[in-house]
Formats: C-alpha cells, sequence, structure tokens
C-alpha cells in the first residue's frame, strides 16, 4: 500500500466515495455530485501547499491509478480553538482488508516523525463499528459520544483522540 496526495485526476475516486448513498450512510447521506470537481481542485490545492494531508490509499504500489479510498489529516477551528482531524474512507470492494487501518496508522506515524498536528482527533458515527474499531486498535482514546457537524449535517458520534507521539500501537 501506499499513500499519495491527491491530485484533480481524482475526481471519480471521489464520486464513488462522497455521493453514493452506501459510503455516506453515516455522514448524512450523498453529496450532490455538482461542485465534486471543484473540492478534488481545492483539495489538490491544499495538499500540494501542504496546508493538510489529502491521500489517496494505493493498495497496490504497481498500480497506481487504482486507488481503495481516502486519508486525510487537517486542521481547523471551532469556538474552543484549532485542533487537528483525521478521517477516511475505503470504497466497498475494498473494505475488510485492512487498508483503512494502514492507512491511519501510516499518516499518525508521518504526522509523529515529523512532530506535526499534535493531538489528533476522529469522529466516526456511532454506528460505524469499523471506524471505531480502526480507533481503538491504532491506539486513540475514547473521550465521549458527541453532535458533529459534516457539510451542514449534524452527525451523532464518537470523539476519539490519539498523541502520535507516543500512543500508536
Amino acid at each position: 500500500m501506499l499513500l499519495r496526495d491527491v491530485s484533480p485526476q481524482d475526481v471519480e475516486a471521489y464520486l464513488r466515495m462522497r455521493c453514493d448513498p452506501v459510503m455516506m450512510a453515516d455522514l448524512g447521506g450523498p453529496l450532490p455530485r455538482a461542485g465534486m470537481a471543484d473540492k478534488v481542485r481545492r483539495d489538490a490545492e491544499e495538499a500540494a501547499a501542504d496546508r493538510a494531508w489529502l491521500k489517496m490509499i494505493v493498495p497496490d504500489p504497481a498500480e497506481p491509478g487504482v486507488v481503495a479510498g481516502t486519508v486525510t489529516l487537517w486542521t481547523h477551528g471551532t469556538d474552543a480553538g484549532e485542533f487537528s482531524e483525521i478521517g477516511w474512507m475505503v470504497l466497498p470492494e475494498f473494505q475488510g482488508r485492512g487498508l483503512g487501518k494502514r492507512a491511519v496508522r501510516a499518516l499518525l506515524e508521518q504526522a509523529r516523525d515529523q512532530d506535526r498536528w499534535g493531538l489528533v482527533h476522529a469522529f466516526p458515527a456511532t454506528a460505524n463499528a469499523a471506524s471505531n474499531g480502526i480507533c481503538r486498535s491504532v491506539g486513540f482514546r475514547f473521550l465521549a459520544e458527541i453532535d458533529v457537524d459534516f457539510a451542514g449535517r449534524a452527525l451523532r458520534s464518537n470523539h476519539w483522540v490519539v498523541d502520535p507521539a507516543r500512543d500508536l500501537r
């Protein structure tokens, strides 16, 4: 497996992940297709400028055009201040192979090795057993069940946090 920066050519992968009712079931339903190419372009610019780590999960380096999903690490602000967050999505045909866990671990190891991002938070839906399992197995600590905003939607989520410098398993 390898992680590579998102590029403007990744529109189809974004459409398959973010506009699909099954993939977005725990995130309030599919996002509109309109504007997705612009979202990919903006994400590629963020990645190129190193303001966020927006990575495509490539299961086999010998086939760089095959994408299994995404893993992203970024900082954003709330009323309580700025914090770092990680999120991931794995397409159905690649689920159950450990790619999500490996991608999350790889990005957190990179954060640790570069001493960047500080504490990293994750907010998987309470019903998303696979993503909550990734949090547990990688070394996140469960904080609370909370409501979070995603694309203007209130979602019931588990709040997890990890310190990459000391908590990775």
